[in-house]
């Protein structure tokens, strides 16, 4: 699994003109992204990684702040894009699969306390966020 995480003041996710999820911070954006090989295990262990990373004010962790997380799911993070000008979606896991996983790793949060608000899978969704930082990371299990 891959994600691309910012810290964040605020982030909004929109669906046909309706806020879906929303967060005031500090707090992280994860955009998820599933491969082929991913497991439960997998989006567990990404799952405890977003949590307890410590980016936010005085390298503090969402888990020791109480801050709340907008994931969303992100099927490009698997784009290739090293040959030609049009990216191959080959390494992106196909959605039946990638969705169980991506709800594996909120389920998880969860579970650990966090306050997790999210997207729609697979729908046309409209990003808002203010990037605190800026501190942008790529997190990989």
């Amino acid at each position: 699994m891959r994600a691309v995480v910012q810290r964040v003041s605020r982030a909004s996710v929109t669906v046909d003109d309706r806020v879906v999820g929303a967060i005031d911070g500090p707090g992280l954006l994860a955009l998820v992204g599933v491969t082929h090989d991913d497991t439960p295990e997998r989006a567990r262990k990404l799952a405890a990684k977003l949590w307890g990373l410590r980016v936010l004010p005085e390298e503090r962790s969402c888990s020791d702040l109480g801050a709340p997380l907008l994931v969303i799911s992100q099927f490009t993070l698997y784009g290739d894009t090293r040959k030609g000008r049009r990216p191959s979606w080959i390494a992106a896991a196909p959605g039946p699969v990638a969705e169980p996983l991506v709800d594996e790793v909120v389920t998880e949060l969860r579970a650990l306390g966090a306050k997790v608000e999210t997207g729609v899978f697979g729908a046309d969704m409209k990003v808002s966020l203010v990037n605190d930082g800026p501190v942008t990371l790529i997190v990989e299990t």
